[in-house]
């Protein structure tokens, strides 16, 4: 009866999520949605192990801004791969075969590498220099702690470099839950090194990320070698394609560069306040992102292959409908969401973190912070949506203009709101930033889809 069960459960799923591309973009979303719910469900108890240990404390203050560079060359210099990568590896696979997008996808690889080292030893070069800037506010040991986090984390960056290429990989073959269970890993390592080596310190959460990088790519390293894809790097010169890649990763990476300047700003901005002002906005921001990670995650991943395929085959009514389909769909489910986070973010902190070194004064100061950072739920999350349509027509131009007038805005309101409001007045910050963004995006994508009506 159970098996007859499953089997009929099993058939309605396969008929709700084949047919159409909004089915299957729905089937690869609701895929990836599990996947990064689960990765978030144990990175959620990790950050309860990690309020326990620390608190709001200097050694999190100091291992927060140690990885402020670090997170954000893999977020620029990395992060925009992908979205230049997918649109022109899938056009390339769809048209000339399998071959030709190997080709592709082993001279990525070299080509990232490089960068991405050149650009780990300039971060480690120019430490001394930089790191007193944005972590105004430490005490001389406290900055000379974060001087030896960063240098210890160093190699993090090339192994998240090949993380993200890799799983993009994966994604762009349609195999889209391994890649989105595999960052538990880091998650599960780390809570291990705290728990059994809690004398380290904030090291053990240094560890705790190297440790779960390597077994992450171990992971995503067999299941591309499963589908017939080598790993083994090769450089087959700066040939066509190549360089079509290129042509949208400049802008994009410039784009990367000035929005995840954004965070970096925040973060050194909060250094300036009162001590425990960078933790206090991480731990403000960390419930709020689970929902708009796991959101976004699961679009990325899902809409940017079909995008890429429907524009590959100019289907313009098709993308129309789909980013219509969706941005409904995104409001509907997230405006609730920020109105629930809006209205008890104080019982959400206190029931998650209110326990250990986290005392009842961090809860209402992180509960205001959490408050702000609502507003930008549903913005954030439709946003997404429209950036990967932007990047599958393949003008990401686009978001380097919206990247340069968001910084802007956001150094500009930071310091107006903390005038006001002290840290809370970052979050209000970073939520009026994403607004401007969605609207931004949505009238040029319009405007776009309108000129191949």
């Amino acid at each position: 009866m159970k098996n007859q069960q499953l089997h009929h459960l099993l058939d309605y799923w396969s008929k709700l999520t084949h047919g159409s591309v909004n089915r299957q973009i729905f089937g690869a979303a609701i895929a990836v949605a599990i996947g990064t719910a689960l990765v978030k469900g144990v990175a959620v108890v990790k950050e309860l192990v990690v309020a326990w240990k620390f608190g709001v404390s200097d050694d999190l203050d100091a291992f927060l801004i140690a990885l402020l560079i670090p997170s954000f060359i893999i977020n620029v210099v990395a992060g925009a791969v992908p979205a230049a990568l997918i649109p022109t590896y899938i056009q390339v696979r769809e048209q000339e075969g399998q071959k030709a997008s190997q080709k592709l996808f082993s001279g990525i690889i070299v080509w990232s590498l490089a960068l991405l080292g050149i650009t780990t030893i300039l971060m480690l070069v120019f430490a001394p220099f930089y790191l007193p800037l944005i972590a105004i506010g430490f005490s001389p040991e406290k900055l000379n702690l974060t001087f030896k986090l960063l240098c210890t984390m160093a190699p993090i960056v090339l192994l998240s470099g090949i993380i993200i290429i890799w799983s993009s990989v994966l994604n762009a073959g349609e195999k889209f839950v391994l890649a989105s269970l595999s960052p538990a890993s880091t998650s599960i390592i780390t809570i291990g090194f705290l728990l059994a080596f809690s004398s380290l310190g904030s090291f053990a959460l240094v560890a705790g990320l190297a440790g779960g990088a390597v077994l992450e790519i171990l992971i995503l390293g067999v299941a591309l070698h499963r589908q017939g894809i080598s790993l083994r790097p090769k450089w087959h010169g700066f040939e066509r394609h190549l360089r079509q890649v290129a042509g949208q990763y400049m802008p994009m990476i410039a784009g990367s560069f000035l929005m995840c300047s954004t965070a970096l700003v925040d973060q050194s901005m909060a250094a300036m306040l009162s001590p425990g002002s960078v933790a206090a906005l991480n731990y403000g921001n960390r419930v709020i992102a689970l929902p708009i990670t796991l959101a976004t995650t699961a679009l990325s991943a899902a809409v940017i292959p079909y995008f890429s395929k429907m524009v590959a085959h100019q289907d313009w009514k098709g993308v129309r409908h789909t980013l219509q389909h969706y941005l409904k769909i995104i409001f509907i489910i997230t405006v609730p969401l920020a109105l629930l986070f809006i209205f008890f973010s104080e019982q959400i902190i206190a029931l998650l973190f209110q326990r250990g070194s986290f005392t009842v004064d961090d809860t209402k100061v992180v509960a205001n912070i959490q408050l702000y950072f609502a507003f930008q739920i549903p913005f954030y999350v439709a946003n997404i949506l429209v950036v990967r349509l932007i990047s599958a027509m393949q003008l990401n131009q686009i978001l380097m203009q919206v990247s340069g007038v968001n910084l802007i805005i956001n150094v500009v309101l930071n310091y107006v709101f903390m005038q006001l409001m002290g840290i809370s007045g970052i979050a209000l910050s970073t939520s009026c930033v994403y607004i401007f963004c969605f609207v931004y995006m949505l009238i040029n994508a319009n405007l776009r889809l309108r000129q191949h009506s």
